[in-house]
């Protein structure tokens, strides 16, 4: 019996110390081996490793890529247009003994911060330099710029043993004390360019009114001038018309003469008419045969 209760507890103790000397890893991440600190295994594929119980410690990191999210940081483009960008980066882990030897004990959240550090750096070395302008950087562009970014974070994050993945700008804003002198400078542009459609405007319509109006006297003067040619011609006609009718008969020629003035002269619009009952302008009212009277001594 006695034998029996020292057996149990050395067995247990036993059973303990070989759990604690078993460590898993899985699929999603990557293990370190430590005695006091110094690295003395790494564990970079899924299974079940081994360490010396009270003696070595694992520390373990996500084999995934992460994701980590800048600050909005200040930037100033090559043509002085202030402007607020914010950037998120994926990120993983490739060396683990370099990424602990580098980071310490921080583990991630140093690692992130450095990373941070770097990603700022270059995102203010890449839009700030003198290729890029504001309109570069909210242009087609914008995919090249990141990734120059990500290139060069990539070069610098090295030293810590993980390899940047992606950088993407999210957001371009400008900083509030900006943004009305912009939507100004906005306005002024819009209303120049307004001004000068108008101008343009304006001198076209000049131009249609003037080349109008040279029409209209175009078209006035060859209508004056044709209608002048057939009112000569017609004025040659009658007044051709009238010398034959008077050469053929003088006699009734004067007739009709007389007639033509009588119409003309005793129409509505005269109210008396005043001359000496002698005038030859009715010598055909004298005459019953409507001729004018002979003169005396004929």
């Amino acid at each position: 019996m006695r034998k029996t209760s020292i057996i149990i507890p050395i067995v247990v103790v036993a059973i303990a110390g070989l759990l604690s000397a078993i460590f898993i890893v899985d699929e999603r991440e990557k293990a370190l081996v430590l005695q006091f600190g110094q690295i003395k295994a790494v564990k970079e594929q899924p299974g079940l490793g081994f360490k010396i119980p009270l003696i070595q410690e694992v520390v373990k990191y996500d084999d995934r890529i992460l994701s980590l999210e800048t600050t909005l940081i200040e930037v100033t483009p090559s043509d002085d247009r202030r402007l607020l960008v914010d950037a998120f980066a994926r990120y993983r882990i490739t060396d683990v003994e370099q990424f602990r030897r580098a980071v310490g004990v921080g583990g991630i959240a140093a690692a992130e911060d450095r990373l941070q550090s770097i990603l700022n750096a270059q995102v203010r070395e890449v839009l700030g330099s003198d290729q890029v302008t504001s309109d570069t950087i909210l242009s087609e562009d914008r995919a090249g710029l990141m990734l120059r970014i990500r290139d060069q974070a990539r070069a610098r994050a090295s030293n810590l043993g993980v390899e940047v993945v992606d950088v993407r700008l999210k957001q371009t804003n400008l900083p509030e004390q900006n943004l009305e002198a912009t939507f100004a400078r906005m306005r002024a542009e819009r209303q120049r360019e307004a001004e000068d459609e108008r101008a343009r405007g304006r001198e076209a319509a000049q131009r249609v009114t003037a080349q109008a109006d040279r029409t209209v006297v175009e078209i006035v003067s060859e209508a004056n001038k044709t209608a002048e040619i057939t009112r000569g011609e017609a004025d040659a006609r009658r007044n051709n018309i009238f010398a034959q009718a008077y050469g053929q008969d003088q006699e009734f020629f004067e007739f009709y003469r007389s007639l033509s003035a009588y119409r003309n002269a005793l129409q509505g619009e005269n109210s008396s008419m005043v001359m000496s009952p002698d005038s030859e302008f009715f010598d055909y009212f004298k005459n019953d045969l409507g001729r004018p009277a002979a003169p005396a001594g004929q």
